[in-house]
């Protein structure tokens, strides 16, 4: 994959590198905003990094058609949100919810430059179109340690330079998808199920895009990283759980495995904040969580049948699911105005 000159440069500089020997195309940056590259080094004390880089101008079209002003600074805006991930948060991550490290990044007016840690070359070298139920398991795990290092009682405390409710389907930020919306009930209790998954008496950072594809497996499929941050903020740990069993689980396997998905899930999430925030209770955290799966799901199912009618994605389950969520609202407290 050829780059410019001035872009080598740039490279050379951050990393401290005497000579760039390869640069190896990953993939394109969704919607044509840019490119995620390899690139082997010599010189310096990298040998290997990932590089994204994206382009600020709108590109002139859109994969789904949303190609509008409001779709084009929401994905600036996301970029800005990943390399402050970056920059001030990943460092707190362990083992078992590894990131790649940040080597150095830079942001103007034409670009954003991310230049990241090789997850290849720190044991972290598999991407997998699909998984087994195990290697599905091992990315929950992920997610509950993840979801643990940054437990809080729900207080109005914001995480600094991300985004204030994560997930890339977060009403607030899809007006255009929620007024396509053809289903009126799910469209009438939108925001009443997005304030009551904001109003869950616990919240963490949640990935906020946590697809199978962000994840990097070791070689064994007994570990993962994750990787994608541009919608990482504050919100509600089944969040992160369905739209990653959406990703990972066939419709026709998941009403059958859905029981010992969760509670794989909280027995994980259980077990990590023993260890890391021990003023919390996991019993009373599983108490407020579990009852907002199904809610979780609907908020998904919200965004893709306004963005996407014919997603394969909206099937048997999900509507099942959105039913019983619906049918579960008058369960849950109307927050006082």
């Amino acid at each position: 994959m050829p780059i410019s000159q001035s872009l080598q440069i740039t490279l050379l500089s951050l990393t401290e590198a005497k000579s760039i020997k390869e640069v190896k195309l990953i993939q394109d940056v969704w919607g044509g905003y840019g490119e995620l590259f390899r690139v082997s080094l010599e010189g310096g004390n990298t040998k290997s990094a990932v590089v994204k880089l994206v382009n600020t101008p709108q590109p002139s079209s859109h994969p789904k058609g949303w190609n509008t002003t409001l779709s084009h600074q929401r994905k600036l805006h996301s970029y800005k949100v990943e390399s402050n991930w970056y920059k001030h948060y990943a460092h707190l991550h362990h083992q078992d919810c590894y990131v790649p490290r940040c080597i150095a990044s830079q942001n103007d007016k034409k670009l954003n430059l991310l230049v990241l840690e090789d997850l290849e070359e720190v044991g972290y070298p598999v991407v997998k179109a699909t998984a087994t139920l195990d290697e599905a398991k091992t990315c929950i795990k992920w997610l509950a340690n993840f979801h643990a290092l940054y437990l809080q009682s729900n207080t109005e405390q914001t995480y600094t330079e991300l985004w204030e409710t994560g997930t890339y389907w977060h009403l607030a930020t899809r007006p255009d998808e929620l007024d396509a919306l053809q289903d009126p009930s799910l469209k009438m209790a939108a925001k009443r199920i997005d304030q009551i998954l904001t109003d869950s008496p616990f919240q963490t950072l949640v990935h906020g895009d946590a697809k199978l594809a962000n994840f990097c497996f070791s070689s064994n499929a007994k570990k993962v990283a994750a990787v994608d941050f541009q919608y990482v903020g504050k919100g509600c740990g089944m969040k992160d759980l369905i739209l990653f069993i959406s990703s990972a689980i066939p419709p026709e396997y998941c009403a059958a495995l859905e029981n010992s998905l969760i509670d794989y899930y909280f027995v994980c999430l259980s077990e990590a904040v023993i260890k890391t925030q021990k003023q919390i209770d996991p019993i009373q955290l599983e108490q407020a969580w579990r009852p907002l799966y199904a809610l979780a799901w609907a908020d998904f199912q919200r965004f893709v049948k306004g963005w996407s009618p014919a997603h394969w994605k909206i099937n048997d389950y999900t509507e099942k699911l959105t039913e019983q969520a619906l049918q579960s609202l008058s369960q849950f407290p109307v927050k006082a105005e």
